[in-house]
């Protein structure tokens, strides 16, 4: 299936008569909102009426989770990274991801949108003004107010019926009968399937005759002046609504001190969040190293938070989460957890930074992906906080952001953190570096030429002050360049190359490695000098000596077992096997490219990849895999928002040989092949692409 939708919760009960009004409302209608309050299943609900509507968009049903953001400035962004656009153009607003989608026939699912009401109308509505065969699924806890929007509105299971008490047992593990506590629990929780689902979490641990026992009296009494803590009016808790209030706060009561301490710490990540980030987040007084691990089993136990998944992360609801903030405000702990968790991630950013030369790097590269959004989160509050901590933490993680194809968000970050931070140094000179790189990526040659410069000067003056030449040292190490002047000169080096200039990239990066101090491999800024030479030298046509340049490095990259610098390098190869009149060597060599950019999660090195490969397969004569590759490759550029690039000599090269296939195995015959390719799954084209042998 064509798309992205979560997996479906196995614990999906009833609503059949809900499911069979949201498939009608979709079928009929361009936007559908399903409204409800807090905790009564609409996440569910959609995402089981995507993946039934999925097979009928012919583009496929796409989700996206908008409970991560806190406010709009990246709404945009988030919606085009969820439907696999990965977007290099400069300045994206809504209209340009309308233009992206005009052709599409997609589902798009915006879940979690009442934070964001307004913008997501906006946007939505410039959307389906733009692309016609596009159709929106939003969840919210009130409309949009969209023209033409069909409101289903989901009210609770009827606590009476079956599916309630379904629901309570199937969370319980246990089977209960119709008549007696259960039922009773599913009567007084109104149904609503959050609240049975705290509720099953005790029923493991008391027992139903005491958990209904106990919801008796809670529920029969009235509000706690803490449950009317979080009747925010309309938004959040509507006021005719008190029993998921009441539910919560009960399953508050029943957590020992050290959870309800814990609970308020975590509700600061946005993400999911693992063990160790948890600790060095919410550790404190009582709750330390060791007690911090039993309280979290103990709130996964009471459901609220959310089982590990296979990669350990574990996460909470955010109307769970919501109440937990409320509780850190109350024990005025708010700004110290949220200090605690920007410097956390800071740390984390730093680290990944310094494991990007070496054998973790591709680990460290995941870790920052999967941390994302509290990455963001993190750079949020420093921003606002303490600009100069900002500029260190996006500098730090801005470079593997660009790589996964979060050009928008590294460029923002940046802009953002270098208009506001006065400091100088390292740590000014490493993020205009990253912003360098990000605008060459978006073919923004003009800013990017200006970053450069602000670069190289940057890095000049820091290595002037931090490591002055001393008194003493031997003739040969005064002024050499530093890692900071070497990244200049590479980000001077790419913007050459992009711009078709090879001798000046050849030349600036040249001249900077003839100084430089140690091994052709010692540091990740060395390396990026060295890619540069060598690709400079494929530019000028000097290809013996770039291959025998480049297998050399790629050697230490492999002792190493450094995956970035290492991709690149099968690219170079893969384009000095087709200028040398070698495509079988070519092939080999763009599918090991291919296999490093899918690991590394790069449309971009993606879509350069696929373009060598069919160049190199039209070359062999081989053209139905040429047309089939070219046709996949189509679709990774479009999901770029970038026109094809590369060496001029290979779209030359790539022109001439698919004319050769064209006439060899007739243009209805190409034709037919590209468009399948083009709009099939990128990812079987992919796969396919990857089905020959590897040139080692």
């Amino acid at each position: 299936m064509r798309g992205h939708l979560p997996d479906e919760n196995p614990g999906f009960v009833g609503r059949r008569t809900e499911l069979e009004r949201v498939s009608a409302a979709l079928a009929d209608h361009r936007l559908v909102t399903v409204t409800g309050v807090g905790g009564v299943g609409k996440t569910r609900l959609a995402l089981r009426a995507a993946h039934r509507a999925a097979d009928g968009h012919p583009d496929g049903a796409w989700w996206t989770d908008l409970a991560q953001l806190d406010g709009e400035r990246l709404l945009v962004p988030l919606v085009a990274d969820s439907v696999d656009l990965a977007d290099h153009t400069p300045g994206m607003a809504g209209t340009g991801l309308g233009r992206r989608l005009a052709d599409d026939r997609l589902l798009l699912v915006l879940d979690s949108c009442e934070h964001l009401a307004e913008p997501c109308a906006r946007l939505v509505t410039e959307l389906l003004a733009a692309a016609p065969g596009l159709t929106v699924l939003a969840t919210s806890r009130r409309p949009l107010g969209v023209p033409g929007e069909r409101v289903v509105a989901l009210d609770p299971l009827p606590p009476a019926g079956r599916d309630a008490l379904e629901l309570l047992r199937r969370a319980a593990g246990e089977d209960f009968p119709a008549a007696g506590p259960a039922g009773e629990i599913c009567v007084r929780l109104e149904g609503i399937p959050l609240a049975l689902e705290l509720a099953a979490a005790q029923i493991r641990l008391q027992g139903a005759e005491a958990v209904r026992d106990q919801l008796g009296t809670r529920l029969d009494a009235p509000p706690a002046a803490r449950f009317d803590l979080l009747a925010h009016p309309e938004r959040v808790w509507p006021s005719r609504h008190q029993t998921l209030r009441a539910a919560i706060g009960w399953s508050h009561e029943l957590s020992t001190p050290l959870e309800r301490l814990l609970w308020a710490r975590l509700s600061v990540f946005r993400g999911p969040f693992d063990l160790a980030s948890a600790t060095a987040v919410c550790a404190g007084g009582p709750l330390d190293r060791t007690t911090l691990p039993d309280a979290l089993d103990g709130l996964v136990r009471s459901s609220v938070v959310r089982p590990p998944d296979a990669a350990g992360r574990l996460r909470m609801l955010d109307t769970i989460r919501e109440y937990g903030a409320t509780w850190l405000d109350r024990t005025g702990e708010t700004a110290t957890v949220a200090e605690r968790h920007a410097a956390h991630f800071r740390d984390l950013a730093r680290r990944a930074e310094t494991a990007w030369h070496g054998a973790r790097q591709l680990r460290w590269y995941r870790t920052v992906d999967a941390h994302h959004t509290d990455l963001r989160t993190a750079l949020d509050r420093l921003l606002r906080t303490d600009p100069d901590a900002a500029l260190d933490l996006v500098g730090s993680v801005a470079f593997a952001w660009s790589c996964r194809g979060r050009l928008h968000e590294a460029r923002d970050g940046l802009e953002r953190a270098l208009l506001r931070s006065g400091t100088r140094g390292r740590a000014r000179a490493r993020a205009l570096w990253a912003l360098g790189v990000t605008l060459t990526l978006q073919g923004e040659s003009g800013a990017a030429q200006e970053v450069s410069e602000r670069c190289a000067r940057e890095a000049r003056y820091t290595e002037h002050v931090e490591s002055p030449p001393h008194e003493g040292a031997p003739p040969g190490d005064r002024g050499r360049p530093g890692d900071l002047t070497l990244d200049a000169a590479a980000l001077a080096g790419l913007l050459a190359l992009t711009t078709g200039r090879p001798m000046a990239a050849y030349v600036v990066v040249d001249h900077v490695l003839d100084a430089a101090r140690g091994g052709p491999a010692d540091s990740a800024a060395l390396l990026r000098c060295r890619l540069v030479r060598v690709f400079a030298l494929t530019g000028l046509g000097r290809l013996a000596e770039a291959r025998e340049r480049a297998l050399r490095l790629r050697a230490r990259c492999e002792e190493l077992d450094e995956h970035w610098t290492r991709t690149a390098l099968e690219y170079q190869l893969a384009l000095t096997g087709l200028l040398e009149g070698d495509p079988a060597a070519a092939s080999g060599h763009a599918r090991a490219m291919l296999e490093g950019t899918r690991s590394l999660g790069a449309s971009l090195g993606v879509a350069l990849g696929l373009d060598v490969l069919a160049t190199a397969l039209a070359a062999a004569g081989d053209g139905e895999r040429a047309a089939d590759v070219s046709g996949t490759g189509e679709a990774y550029w479009r999901s770029t928002g970038q026109p094809r690039r590369g060496l001029l000599g290979l779209r030359a090269l790539h022109e001439k040989y698919a004319d050769t296939v064209r006439a060899t195995i007739g243009e209805p015959a190409y034709e037919e092949i590209f468009v399948r390719a083009l709009t099939g799954l990128p990812q079987d084209g992919l796969d396919r692409a990857l089905g020959g042998p590897r040139q080692d």
